[in-house]
């Protein structure tokens, strides 16, 4: 069974010279091949995204601009976890219930996701989450 515990987050390498900054994300750093890339933003401050797990998908979610939380769950504890810096990454592997809220002003949300879209494989309803990866 996936636990939060098999939750992490990852640094984000990054070169900083008097031009700025720069990220970089290598297959180095993303336990898992990248098939979708997106991201979130333009959130109002008292809405929440995410509310589901997944049956196939590992995600990395990365906070580009502002902030905002991440509330990780499986089944038994949950967690909430500020995400706030564009060189952290939250790792999130099969089987773990997410939610994000709290976006700040100007939020962008970045996720690298190790799958495809298919509606199929999300669990949207927590009462069959905890049915399916719980008990």
């Amino acid at each position: 069974m996936t636990t939060i515990r098999d939750t992490k987050l990852i640094e984000i390498p990054k070169v900083h010279d008097e031009r700025g900054s720069l990220a970089v994300v290598e297959k180095e750093v993303i336990p898992f091949s990248i098939k979708r890339v997106y991201y979130l933003y333009d959130v109002p401050s008292d809405s929440y995204r995410g509310g589901h797990a997944h049956k196939e998908q590992e995600s990395i979610i990365i906070a580009l601009s502002g902030s905002f939380e991440v509330i990780i769950d499986d089944g038994k504890s949950s967690k909430r976890i500020m995400l706030n810096k564009p060189t952290q990454g939250l790792y999130i592997p099969t089987h773990i219930w997410r939610e994000i809220d709290n976006f700040s002003s100007g939020a962008v949300c970045l996720v690298l996701a190790s799958t495809t879209y298919d509606e199929s494989e999300y669990v949207r309803n927590y009462k069959e989450f905890k049915t399916q990866f719980v008990e």
